[in-house]
């Protein structure tokens, strides 16, 4: 399969997941394993009312959704994928008001299992909110 179409697909993939919908997640890029998915700051993911400062649950989500992108665009071109693992260590809390951004890598591929990078930014684009590391099934064409 060509790579644009392996990118389209991908692309309709995330796209029609509920969840990454009610996050209000957008596809930014995508390709050739690598993917950036972002979401706007919504006042509904608040964990903190004090502060208004973005759960770390829909951060996890918009990195989990991203390493999932990347595998789908991985030049192998995997038929599906479902996180096996994902470790995320917080380094600061998201800015209340700004745009957050994934940005992920499937940096390896085995037989059934991809490997990914990912770290989550604001607008202090230096300055990472999360990084991941993930572990995904790669379920490749029979």
């Amino acid at each position: 399969m060509p790579p644009a179409d392996r990118t389209k697909i991908a692309r309709q993939f995330i796209e029609a997941i509920p969840h990454s919908k009610a996050l209000g997640m957008e596809l930014e890029e995508i390709g050739e394993g690598r993917a950036i998915i972002s979401m706007d700051y919504d006042a509904r993911l608040i964990g903190d009312p004090k502060t208004g400062v973005i759960h770390g649950g829909a951060i996890s989500a918009l990195m989990d959704t991203c390493g999932g992108a990347a595998v789908m665009s991985h030049p192998d071109a995997p038929m599906g994928t479902a996180t096996i693992d994902l470790r995320i260590d917080y380094m600061r809390s998201a800015v209340p008001g700004q745009r957050i951004r994934a940005e992920a890598t499937c940096y390896h591929v085995t037989r059934a299992v991809a490997f990914v990078r990912a770290s989550a930014l604001d607008d202090d684009k230096t300055n990472p909110i999360a990084a991941a590391t993930g572990a995904f099934t790669f379920e490749r064409a029979k």
